[in-house]
């Protein structure tokens, strides 16, 4: 019985580096605070909670430290920090259709869109200056610059050779 515990921990341990990372959308990100907050409130434990929603454990006592002190509300997300955008919705999706337009339409010379090039290509649309660095985020947020998929690790190739025994001649 202990034995199959313990072969359980050691599979979940590996599927647990195995696992791939998500990223979760605000909304999902929130519906998860609110929903281990309620497993919290049940009485289920930190940890528990912790590896339910697949979280560190640092993490669900910082859930249940909010949800002591300042109340489930506090759980909900809030608004974006940071500086609001300076394009409109609607110029982010002029900006996908200047990306599919091409360079070329914007007066480049081939047909490979680089950072710099789709900022100076925004700057004469909209007057509004980007550096090439924030246009790559910006791209990659609009779904115009794909992560690359990971490159697979082919397996070693092992050739096996018979290795000849005492007695017995090789033939060529």
């Amino acid at each position: 019985m202990y034995i199959d515990i313990a072969l359980a921990k050691k599979s979940a341990r590996e599927d647990m580096y195995a696992a791939v990372t998500v990223t979760l959308s605000r909304d999902e990100m929130e519906r998860r605070r609110l929903e281990a907050a309620e497993d919290l409130q049940k009485g289920i434990t930190q940890a528990r909670v912790a590896r339910k929603f697949g979280v560190s454990r640092t993490t669900a006592s910082r859930w249940y430290r909010t949800l002591e002190g300042q109340g489930m509300e506090r759980l909900r997300k809030r608004k974006a920090p940071g500086r609001p955008s300076r394009m409109s919705s609607s110029q982010l999706v002029e900006v996908r259709e200047m990306f599919a337009a091409g360079p070329r339409a914007f007066g480049f010379e081939t047909d490979r869109w680089t950072t710099a090039r789709l900022a100076h290509a925004i700057q004469g649309r909209f007057a509004i200056r980007y550096d090439p660095d924030h246009v790559g985020r910006l791209m990659h947020r609009l779904g115009l610059r794909p992560k690359p998929a990971p490159v697979l690790q082919a397996e070693p190739v092992c050739e096996v050779y018979a290795t000849p025994s005492a007695g017995v001649a090789m033939q060529m």
